[in-house]
This record gives structure tokens, sequence and C-alpha cells, in this order.
């Protein structure tokens, strides 16, 4: 893994426009998130123009929350494979129900992602294993603990192997692998569980990191998911100090990110890396 300010000063240097086939509940949010970390957001969705869309775009992120997309999502993944541009995987609520493994098998049978992130019971279920999760949140038998930690991140790094993508697991400690390198994150808080849509945030602005730097997925994608849980410190901070509440926070955490210089990321970021 490479720097990870050089990182965040390459998304603010080449403006990436990353398109994102996502979801209306978080969609304002995603749009956001990106233009404060610096690139730039393109959020079409409609099958009859995603591949002219993404044609011109440094980045597609395709995100499960908008099942009904799943055609639009195979569409422009396949022109961004063409191109050779980085398509990034969001696997909501994958196992929770028939239509989304099957649109799951359909993605990943059709489309190379660069990077797939989702909770545990997300990964977990696409890594084969029984999982318990509930809705788009991850079950308290799923999440990583201490014991579990090192076995997990055996996990994804079979996962990257088979699927050729890094995967990111999303948790108390997030896990990312591409299957050479496993590193593990340290960053972030509660209360980013709090908000409708951190995750997908999170995964928005891991497209934003790939399209600025397409050939190194790994030091990409650790980066964005270091930025946002640092954001989340600094929104904690903030919401402790000032005594409000979630919606704050919210809005915090995207200041965090706008605010947020390749020094300060270096600086906030802990981590280890197992090999």
């Amino acid at each position: 893994m490479n720097d990870m300010g050089k990182a965040l000063e390459s998304v603010r240097e080449r403006e990436p426009l990353v398109q994102c086939i996502t979801n209306f509940v978080t969609v304002n949010d995603c749009a956001n998130i990106i233009l404060a970390c610096g690139g730039s957001p393109s959020m079409a969705h409609d099958k009859r123009e995603v591949e002219e869309s993404v044609a011109v775009s440094q980045a597609l992120v395709c995100n499960m929350g908008a099942i009904e997309d799943t055609e639009a999502m195979i569409l422009a993944g396949k022109e961004a494979n063409r191109r050779g541009i980085p398509v990034v995987l969001d696997p909501v609520a994958v196992g929770g129900t028939q239509l989304r493994r099957d649109s799951a098998k359909q993605l990943l049978e059709n489309v190379k992602f660069t990077a797939i992130r989702g909770n545990a019971s997300e990964i977990k279920y696409l890594a084969g294993q029984e999982t318990l999760g509930s809705g788009v949140d991850v079950s308290r038998e799923d999440a990583v603990t201490s014991v579990s930690l090192l076995k997990t991140a055996d996990l994804v790094k079979n996962l990257a192997i088979s699927t050729g993508s890094v995967i990111a697991l999303s948790g108390e400690s997030d896990i990312i692998s591409d299957g050479k390198e496993t590193v593990i994150l340290k960053n972030g808080c509660a209360t980013m569980s709090r908000i409708t849509g951190s995750g997908c945030m999170v995964t928005s602005m891991i497209g934003a990191f790939c399209g600025a730097m397409p050939d190194d997925g790994i030091t990409a994608v650790c980066s964005a998911m270091a930025a946002m849980g640092i954001a989340g410190e600094k929104a904690e901070a903030d919401r402790i100090a000032k005594g409000t509440g979630n919606a704050t926070f919210r809005t915090d955490l995207i200041d965090a990110v706008f605010n947020m210089t390749g020094e300060g990321l270096n600086k906030g970021a802990r981590y280890e890396i197992i090999r």
C-alpha cells in the first residue's frame, strides 16, 4: 500500500468523474461526499444512457440499494470494463432476498469489479458463508470481533483472490485485501451507524479514489475508508462538544472530508498490514 495522503491529493488534483447508480435514499449524500473529497458526481442510472455516461467517467459505482437498476449496472459495468474504467460494487443486503441473491450473481458473472465494499454479513454471503444479516445492517452474530478478526481477514483475502477484486469489509475494524496485502483499519466511530447511508457514502468515495488512481486499487480503497473513518471521528468530537445529534453529525462528517488534507489523513490513519 502506498501513501494515503498522496492518494487524497491525487483525487483533488484529477477531480475524477464518478458515475453512481445508487438508491434514492442516499443519492444526495453520495453526490456530496464525492464533491467533498474532490471528485465530481454523475447520478445517471437510466439504462438508455448509462453506457454513454460511463464512457466519459473515470469510475463507476454500482449500489445494490438500487436493485431495480441491475440491468443498467450490467450495461454500464460491461462498458466500463471495455474501456478500462474502475467499477466498484456495494452489495447492499445481498443475502436478504432471492432477488438480491440472483442480482448479485448476474453482476458478478457479467462485470469485473475493481473493488467490492460491504458489511460483514454482505461480504460473508459473497464468500459463500451462511449469514444472519437483516436488511441493510450487519447482524450482531456476523459482526467482526477481536476473536474473529484474523479468521475474517483470511476470508476477505480469499474472496479477493477468487474475485480478482479489492475486498473491503466495513465494521468496528475495517478489513481490506487485494489477495496479496491485507490491511486492518481502526478509524471511525459508532455514530456512523446512526445515520442513513454512511456505507453508501464510503463506497462512493472509493469510486472517486479508484478513478484518480486506477492502477493502485488497494491504496485507493484503504485511503478512502481511512478518510471516512477519520472524518467520522472528527464529526463525533464536534457532536459531543456541541451536544448535537445524528443529523448535525451527518453534516459535520461531510465537512470533515471536505476539510481533510493529505497530511491529516496520513497522521490520523490507524492501521496495520497483514502479509
